[in-house]
């Protein structure tokens, strides 16, 4: 009897003492400074013309409760928090039957986060996910059921919440998705709009139409068991397809959420951004976005682009900084949110020549150096062979100079040149450059067999496209608190990284590809586009059974584009030519009010004209153009052409 008096009283404390602590921190709570709740956890995105392009964590149109139809309120309480008008910020009763329930089954099942837990979670970007986070959390939710009454919080809330597809906050959401006022919207599309916060990406009617209305009627029945909903009125739920608008009424670019994407991954890894939005009263991004270049990037996949199922990854780059001005991770952020420019790896094809070559002039080669190209099996180690082909088994069956295998696409030649080398050298190279995605030394490393990501894949041709110099690629320029003041600026990280001796030289190689000089038992590979094109630009197409690659640049624009299917199915024939032409209309479309441009020739390298395709003293003039020499290595002194000519 001793025994179980001792227990009461312990009991009796520890509940004693809980609640003095409680009343302790809401007390605090209360004599602590009020959160602006209007400002605290907003951002804003501006591009690189200081116009702003997007409000995330609010509304840009911040909608009163009154201006919310009761249907929305009545549904999003009933789902997300049915005590909410009577509990202080946390609903200590429904915490425990959720502890309870999770530990009997020894698993997750259901949460017990208020609404006003909720809220002051939408104002972190989720950064941080430590314990001091977390108890940072519990406190502002006691301050912001001190300083608030619950109309304020649920407004608040229903003007922060994500609903899907870029869209924040309750108005954005009814526009979007019904092209109506939040005010205006039916019983239905309430409720699939009260569905859509537990998993944005998976219960949004754009997306996932089926899954939306499935949870839908889970919010549904919560407000029959909460006698919010009649049973017949539940039974009448979506007898017919609720139709849905989809678009955006500014910026509306089917791409640009792709764009947003990566400078909030960018975000994360800031280490001079306060994990918590609280702590600035928001925050101001200003992004190297050039709006002209999204739009004409996007303009240009519509057009060339038809197939509905193949998807793209894109990024257009500033080569002197490396500022990504424009970058699409798919072809409509609609449909599909997985943005491949940030997270997909695939192979590059021939792309990855252009490092090789680099690394065949730094080890003595030049764009005049020949191997005969011709159907060959390899012999490599552990009596294994290798047998590569040329696209549509053309081989010229004779010598052909690097600058010819470049023109073409030889594999042949490439993998001679690689084996000739040693593979550890195109890698060395791609590394300085820097790509740093897995890079497998063997002969086929040289046909871009390796899978890479296609941004990481941008850093190395960026430095190509900057004349050797490595700027990393990035989407920040600086950011600033809500009172203005900066909290980050973008330093260059600019530094040479590959001799301009070799990358000038590369880059003239490039223009082979365009180059109508080399046509003979071939014709080069971007032939079809040249005459799309306005000016001088270095260009590498690659293309496997699943892949198109095409990147491209000159001194001012770099542009990197991949296409394919995420099934990994074979594309059809005719994909590489539509990619090619993405490339040169953006292209065109970016630079076609800036001048022409070219890279300085150095002093250390001089030009010989000579054959196209043998690389001897030129027979005429047709088949003739310049090759690129470091001095003292160019053939024919005779035929020496002056860099100045």
């Amino acid at each position: 009897m001793r025994h179980v008096a001792r227990i009461i009283k312990i009991n009796v404390f520890l509940f004693l003492t809980a609640i003095i602590i409680l009343l302790g921190l809401y007390t605090y709570a209360y004599l602590s400074p009020g959160l602006d709740i209007k400002t605290s956890g907003s951002y804003e995105l501006y591009d690189a013309s200081n116009n702003l392009i997007y409000q995330g964590s609010k509304s840009g149109e911040w909608v009163n409760l009154k201006d919310i139809n009761q249907n929305v309120i009545n549904a999003v309480i009933s789902v997300e928090d049915k005590n909410f008008y009577e509990h202080h910020g946390f609903d200590y009763l429904r915490i425990i039957k959720a502890m309870s329930k999770n530990i009997k089954n020894k698993t997750i099942l259901e949460g017990a986060s208020t609404i006003s837990q909720q809220y002051v979670k939408n104002m972190y970007l989720e950064f941080d996910k430590s314990w001091k986070r977390k108890i940072d959390e519990a406190f502002l939710t006691l301050k912001l059921e001190m300083h608030y009454d619950k109309d304020d919080i649920l407004e608040g809330y229903l003007n922060t919440i994500n609903y899907g597809q870029g869209n924040y906050g309750i108005q954005n959401a009814s526009k979007f998705y019904f092209n109506k006022k939040a005010s205006d919207l039916t019983l239905e599309e309430a409720l699939m709009l009260a569905g859509i916060p537990k998993s944005p990406a998976n219960y949004n009617p754009l997306t996932n139409y089926d899954a939306c209305i499935e949870r839908a009627k889970v919010v549904a029945k919560t407000m029959v068991r909460n006698n919010l909903l009649t049973n017949e009125e539940y039974n009448n739920l979506f007898k017919s397809p609720v139709e849905i608008y989809g678009k955006s009424t500014e910026n509306n670019l089917q791409t640009l959420m792709y764009y947003q994407d990566a400078v909030m991954k960018e975000l994360e890894s800031l280490k001079s951004v306060p994990d918590s939005l609280v702590k600035t009263g928001g925050l101001k991004i200003y992004t190297t976005l050039n709006m002209d270049a999204q739009k004409g990037l996007e303009e240009s996949l519509l057009t060339n682009l038809g197939d509905e199922e193949l998807q793209v990854a894109s990024v257009l780059t500033n080569p002197k900084t490396g500022a990504v001005i424009a970058l699409t991770g798919g072809m409509d952020y609609a449909k599909s949110t997985y943005n491949r420019a940030l997270y997909s790896k695939r192979q590059v094809g021939s792309t990855m020549k252009s490092f090789l070559y680099y690394a065949a002039l730094e080890n003595n080669l030049t764009m005049a150096s020949t191997f005969l190209s011709e159907a060959t099996t390899f012999s490599l180690s552990n009596n294994k062979t290798y047998s590569p082909t040329n696209y549509g088994s053309i081989y010229a069956n004779k010598n052909i100079t690097m600058a010819a295998a470049v023109a073409f696409s030889d594999n042949i030649y490439a993998v001679k040149t690689n084996l000739f080398l040693g593979v550890d050298k195109m890698i060395e190279t791609a590394r300085i450059a820097g790509i740093t995605g897995d890079l497998k030394e063997v002969p086929s490393l040289a046909l871009g067999t390796s899978e890479l990501n296609i941004m990481d894949y941008a850093n190395g041709y960026n430095t190509l496209a900057s004349g050797g110099y490595r700027n990393d690629l990035y989407f920040i320029e600086r950011i600033e608190d809500h009172d203005g003041n900066i909290i980050y600026q973008h330093q260059n990280n600019n530094k040479l990284a590959l001799n301009p001796n070799y990358v000038y030289i590369i880059n003239e190689m490039l223009t082979s590809t365009t180059n109508k000089a080399y046509k003979d038992y071939t014709s080069p590979t971007g032939i079809v586009i040249s005459g799309k094109l306005s000016r001088k630009y270095a260009m590498k197409s690659g293309s496997t059974n699943t892949d198109s690659v095409v990147v491209g640049y000159n001194p001012d624009l770099m542009m990197m584009i991949w296409a394919g299917y995420d099934d990994n199915r074979n594309i059809n024939v005719k994909t590489g030519t539509k990619v090619k032409n993405v490339w040169a209309d953006t292209m065109e479309t970016v630079l076609k009010d800036t001048p022409s441009n070219w890279y300085e020739t150095p002093d250390s390298v001089v030009g010989v004209m000579l054959d196209a395709v043998s690389g001897d003293v030129p027979k005429n003039q047709e088949s003739s153009t310049m090759y690129y020499f470091i001095k003292g290595t160019e053939p024919y002194a005779s035929s020496l052409v002056s860099k100045n000519n």
